[in-house]
């Protein structure tokens, strides 16, 4: 018997068919951040990065224009396997010279991506405004801004980056998720907390009733405890989103670097998925801060994993991804994050669930703790092999990016 087989007997010995888990995680879609390859510095020359987002290192390589990014995703993408989506933010625009600002941004100027997309099969684009890196970002605020004409700005931004998304909708007959974040805060003590509050609740309201088509766009709001610059207070917290996205009927997006280190996504998903028919998530990996380090196998990316497998919520829970690394090669990070994810999925996915959870509904806490340690035990690797395989990949992808870095990213120079 092949190990693959070994491990099937030794799974379905406990409830589980491998096969069935197999096929399930070929179906969950994850979409695939295009920032990672060029260092969240996009294609529109808004601005140096801003809004307390930080990317360090200088690995040689980064992505600078339009064909050069799209390259790095064809060759990433072909190393990752399951479905794909591609998740845009909108200061990748290709503007070809046109002078126009992001409040006016049209579907067109976004068309190239529609064509890759399609050319290498991704099953849908998802969309984020990009309310940062900007001139128009005064004095560390956007949408909750006292000035008028900046929230104006911002909001016929949003409208506009709505607009693009019923286009990504129509194009790959999928809804598009598009995710609100904004920077707005202060580096020290506020004398106001309200009223800027008050200011981002008046400017999503006005961005909500553009008239979208809530069949073919979700939006989402992302909250964030803190950032750099904005130390002492964050406008967008994550209870006025959540307030404002169960009011709103919109969707609540979770980033597992936007909380306290003590406080768990994992935790979280279960309680909104009792309120809410879609969650979305930034899966990331915080090291002491929200630092956007490359997503690996680990506990809590684990724990996220089986609270959306074990809940039965595949196609209720977004799953997006959300790092960059300079300091390491930037295709290898995409890669090792996305497998990351899919080895999660299937972790989860070949848990014995509902002999667990009959365990702890009659209270046989001894019994569960031993049966959740055995889980650990079994045979994950050669099942995980197994997978790679029928998806026409090996474990090795790191000698077919370091060819790809030789031949191509060493020619590039800043």
């Amino acid at each position: 018997m092949t190990a693959y087989e070994l491990a099937a007997k030794e799974y379905a010995a406990s409830g589980v068919d491998t096969e069935a888990a197999i096929g399930r995680l070929k179906e969950i879609p994850v979409s695939v951040h295009c920032w990672q390859g060029d260092d969240v510095i996009g294609l529109d020359g808004g601005g140096s990065l801003s809004g307390g987002i930080q990317t360090t290192g200088n690995y040689p390589g980064r992505a600078r224009d339009f064909a050069e990014l799209t390259a790095d995703i064809k060759k990433a993408f072909s190393l990752m396997p399951g479905k794909k989506r591609l998740n845009l933010h909108a200061s990748y625009a290709v503007l070809n010279g046109e002078n126009v600002d992001r409040d006016a941004y049209r579907p067109e100027h976004f068309a190239p991506w529609v064509q890759f997309a399609k050319e290498i099969g991704i099953a849908g684009i998802d969309f984020n405004p990009t309310y940062f890196s900007h001139k128009n970002v005064k004095d560390g605020l956007t949408l909750s801004s006292p000035d008028e004409n900046i929230r104006k700005f911002w909001v016929d931004h949003g409208i506009a980056c709505l607009k693009i998304a019923e286009s990504f909708a129509d194009a790959f007959g999928s809804p598009c998720m598009v995710n609100i974040w904004i920077p707005d805060g202060f580096k020290d003590v506020p004398a106001d907390r309200l009223t800027p509050r008050l200011r981002l609740k008046d400017s999503l309201d006005k961005i909500l009733a553009c008239g979208y088509d809530r069949s073919k766009v979700v939006v989402a709001v992302e909250s964030k405890v803190f950032g750099i610059g904005v130390e002492s207070y964050t406008v967008g917290s994550n209870e006025f989103y959540q307030n404002y996205a169960a009011k709103n009927d919109i969707c609540c997006l979770l980033d597992n670097g936007h909380y306290h280190p003590l406080e768990y996504v994992s935790d979280k998903i279960p309680a909104l998925l009792a309120f809410y028919d879609k969650v979305a998530l930034h899966v990331t990996r915080g090291v002491r801060w929200d630092s956007d380090h490359v997503v690996l196998f680990e506990d809590e990316l684990k724990e996220i994993a089986k609270e959306i497998v074990r809940n039965d919520a595949t196609d209720k829970v977004m799953i997006g991804l959300d790092y960059f690394d300079a300091s390491i090669n930037r295709l290898s990070a995409w890669v090792t994050g996305q497998r990351a994810m899919q080895k999660a999925l299937l972790y989860a996915l070949l848990i014995p669930n509902d002999k667990l959870r009959a365990l702890q509904d009659a209270a046989a806490f001894t019994d569960l703790m031993v049966a959740q340690e055995e889980v650990k035990d079994m045979p994950f690797g050669a099942v995980w092999k197994e997978y790679l395989s029928r998806e026409g990949l090996s474990e090795d992808y790191l000698s077919e990016i370091k060819q790809y870095e030789k031949s191509i990213l060493k020619e590039r120079t800043e």
